[in-house]
């Protein structure tokens, strides 16, 4: 049956493109529904800080009328110009398993990309680091956070059956925390800090964050990730978009800030609760009841999973064992709070130095993503 490949330019058309993403995947008991509210505002170049570096075009798969597929092409210039690359991307990709459908809308990406001077595809990322990307290839069978992504395994097949190949691979570690400090993590945290002149911070509230460091907190994460793949420095309004949008949700029992003897930041780590139960009661919607099971999971005096969502150092710091300082301060809280589980956002598989902050732990790798590269 013929497929109709529609371009995507309303508000409207928008909330159906989220739509069908959480829809497609409903009786997946593995799949987070994503948050309607914050995909619309990723999506819509008014309210992306990522438009001042980016450009994007949605499609949407129609067959006899029914959405069968979407997807999205971005061009960020600020990272091709970065890496030396003139790439044009693909995220926000889903469809039924129909290689009509997969390939129709990875051509119009492809034709798009083309018209703009690119000569490369590459996906699925999203419009900065700061968005989903790889696709999932290994670990099914476990619920995705609210951090991590979800796709079905035959998506794997429509993309290399395209033609396109790996390029970057990023693992998840699932980590039972000890309910003890390790001696050892203990002796190290103490060493660091007298050898380093670092100490944590004990910052309470994002208000405080904001007031005694500003952007601070951004622009380590933004030094410490530059060499990561596909990353794109931030821009200031990216920097304050973030901060202003996520920071009020973080709860501080669960941040670290590492500073010098100059009350510079150095090191930052964050986790949170896991909110993916709550978001598949709600389905993604928010309102007008949604928040509630939202904000329930994310004041919850007692916490089955922990999704840890980054940790970064500044480069000139990198190496001196800032993160065991990081995991000292959270550490105490896991037993507090009960968690049983810690899941680890993504890390690139050739990132030894990210995966040695886990060695004091028990832990497996049990999730792998995938981006894929093709010539166009």
């Amino acid at each position: 049956m013929a497929i109709q490949i529609k371009e995507i330019k309303t508000l409207r058309e928008r909330k159906r493109f989220v739509k069908f993403g959480n829809d497609l995947y409903k009786h997946c008991e593995f799949f987070c529904p994503r948050i309607m509210a914050d995909e619309l505002m990723t999506l819509t170049p008014t309210t992306n800080p990522a438009s001042e570096v980016c450009e994007q075009v949605l499609y949407m798969a129609y067959q006899e009328g029914k959405p069968v597929g979407r997807i999205c092409g971005i061009i960020n210039h600020a990272a091709n110009k970065h890496w030396g690359k003139d790439e044009v991307r693909f995220g926000w990709f889903d469809f039924v398993d129909d290689e009509q459908v997969s390939f129709a809308l990875l051509d119009a990406v492809v034709s798009w990309g083309k018209s703009k001077g690119c000569n490369m595809l590459n996906g699925p990322v999203g419009f900065t680091d700061w968005d989903y990307e790889g696709l999932l290839i290994e670990g099914f069978d476990y619920l995705a956070p609210v951090a991590s992504l979800y796709n079905y395994p035959y998506y794997q097949k429509h993309f290399e059956d395209y033609g396109m190949q790996k390029e970057n691979d990023w693992i998840e570690f699932q980590i039972t925390p000890p309910y003890d400090i390790p001696e050892r993590m203990n002796r190290l945290g103490e060493i660091v800090a007298e050898r380093s002149k670092v100490h944590i911070d004990p910052v309470k509230s994002s208000k405080e964050l904001v007031r005694k460091y500003g952007l601070e907190f951004m622009d380590v994460l933004d030094s410490a990730y530059q060499k990561l793949y596909n990353y794109q420095p931030m821009t200031k309004r990216q920097k304050e978009f973030y901060r202003d949008h996520y920071f009020p949700l973080v709860n501080f029992d669960f941040t670290s800030i590492v500073v010098n003897e100059k009350n510079e930041i150095v090191g930052v780590g964050v986790g949170m609760p896991d909110i993916s139960k709550a978001l598949k009661k709600c389905g993604g919607r928010l309102f007008p009841f949604g928040w509630w099971h939202v904000l329930r999971a994310l004041k919850a005096k007692k916490i089955e999973a922990f999704d840890l969502l980054l940790i970064a150092v500044r480069p000139d710091y990198q190496g001196k064992g800032i993160n065991s300082l990081i995991f000292l301060k959270q550490l105490p809280n896991f037993t507090k709070y009960g968690i049983q589980r810690v899941e680890t956002t993504s890390m690139m598989e050739t990132n030894n130095l990210v995966q040695e902050n886990f060695k004091y732990f028990n832990y497996k790798q049990h999730k792998r993503r995938r981006a894929y590269i093709k010539d166009i």
